[in-house]
């Protein structure tokens, strides 16, 4: 259905926007979708820059916790 509309379609759609809400609405619609555009990428980032910040923390410590506690345990027995 939305592949019939073409670049006349939009344009007629665009118009009849810019009639029915004024320019100043549309300006100001237009700029809270931008805002909310840059909100969701930065969210994005944030999550996606966290999974791989705890990916790379468990990677790290790959010493088992039982290992551990025998070796302090030898060296209070010396």
């Amino acid at each position: 259905m939305l592949q019939n509309i073409g670049l006349p379609g939009l344009l007629l759609i665009a118009v009849v926007v810019l009639v029915l809400f004024g320019k100043g609405k549309v300006s100001a619609l237009m700029g809270e979708v931008g805002k909310g555009i840059t909100a969701f990428k930065k969210g994005v980032n944030d999550g996606q820059a966290e999974i791989e910040k705890e990916a790379a923390d468990s990677a790290r410590d790959v010493t088992p916790a039982t290992a551990a506690a025998p070796a302090a345990a030898d060296k209070d027995k010396v």
